[in-house]
């Protein structure tokens, strides 16, 4: 039950999102150029990006899920570590080459005041804030979370006859019981976490992992599908309808192999996957739905866009850099392995690589 709470504060952020547009139909300071925009013909292919988007996404993180039933895509053996190392670069270079300077342009507009979009670097600022708030947010969830279930998971020691002592894995976790009845007395040394603890510590701290990059992902999602859904010249949207559905597709992959290695039980692995893949759909709706009234040059549309592109920014190099590649860059398995050092570090820039030459699209 409480392994669930996290994605019901996903629900709940993801919600308070869906209210944004409301925030963003102020009037317009700054003209947009109307040249280009044909209604209709704008329409057909928002339609076409939301089956295409959707389907690239369900497909991207399905891929890890359904591919965990085969023997070499488990996430113990090493071809796992290759296509999470190629994720991780998708993901880092989403974060550094698609949203932070989407969020920089968006927060240093001629149609933003001076003090103090134009004096202070508030989007470099804000991912500084972001990525800080996710580290803070790992450590204490992750602790929080290993206390709870570790505290369940001992039970009380039995009581010992005599002139024994009675005492609770709780007063003395982490410790073995040394009783000397003649004193009276007991010490204390240091033992080794069980594989069974190891096993149920790493299974936690991959959870909330999955949790919290989903999370940067979905901001990102959502205000992009708007501005996509908002738009209506054609020659805006075409390029954008491949790019965002390889970079569905690729994000997708990278959420899906974490989901994999948090060993969620299938109702939360559905729900995750289903919310991922349908919230850049969701945003595209949005956008059509506001696109007559939706000023994207109006000063709230591009503070609310830049603030919140710059926190997903934020999240997703910190999860990157910290979560992902550190941890397994790391591992014993790959520090003894030559030839699956050089199958990560190959898939690290492979996928950083095909990242970047899509932002010359999106």
């Amino acid at each position: 039950m409480k392994a669930m709470k996290p994605l019901f504060l996903l629900s709940c952020i993801f919600f308070l999102l869906l209210l944004l547009p409301h925030h963003v139909l102020a009037d317009c300071e700054c003209t947009t150029n109307p040249e280009g925009q044909d209604t209709p013909k704008a329409l057909k292919l928002k339609f076409m990006a939301i089956a295409s988007i959707l389907t690239a996404g369900a497909i991207g993180v399905l891929l890890p899920i359904l591919g965990r039933s085969v023997a070499a895509l488990r996430p113990e053996n090493d071809v796992f570590f290759v296509i999470k190392a190629f994720a991780a670069g998708v993901i880092l270079a989403t974060g550094l080459i698609h949203i932070l300077p989407g969020a920089f342009e968006s927060l240093t507009s001629p149609c933003l005041k001076e003090d103090p979009w134009h004096n202070f670097p508030v989007a470099g600022f804000v991912a500084m804030l972001s990525a800080i708030g996710t580290m803070m947010v790992d450590s204490f969830a992750t602790s929080y979370y290993t206390r709870s279930h570790f505290s369940k998971a001992r039970p009380v020691e039995e009581y010992e006859g005599g002139n024994g002592d009675v005492e609770t894995s709780a007063d003395h976790d982490g410790h073995v019981h040394v009783h000397t009845h003649a004193t009276h007395g007991h010490a204390h040394g240091s033992v080794p976490a069980s594989p069974e603890d190891a096993s149920l510590a790493e299974r936690i701290r991959h959870r909330i992992i999955s949790q919290v990059l989903e999370l940067g992902i979905v901001v990102h999602s959502l205000i992009i599908g708007i501005s996509l859904g908002a738009s209506e010249s054609p020659s805006t949207i075409r390029p954008l309808l491949g790019a965002l559905s390889f970079h569905q597709f690729f994000e997708g992959i990278g959420l899906g192999g974490c989901i994999v290695q948090a060993n969620f039980r299938a109702k939360a692995t559905v729900i995750m996957a289903v919310f991922f893949s349908l919230t850049a759909p969701i945003g595209i709706s949005l956008g059509i739905a506001i696109s007559s009234s939706y000023k994207e040059n109006s000063p709230i549309a591009l503070i609310v866009e830049g603030i919140f592109n710059s926190a997903s920014a934020g999240i997703l190099i910190y999860m990157a850099l910290v979560d992902l590649l550190a941890a397994d860059f790391t591992h014993p398995k790959m520090q003894n392995n030559g030839r699956l050092q050089l199958g990560t570090h190959l898939a690290l820039l492979l996928g950083a690589g095909l990242m970047s030459i899509l932002a010359k699209w999106a």
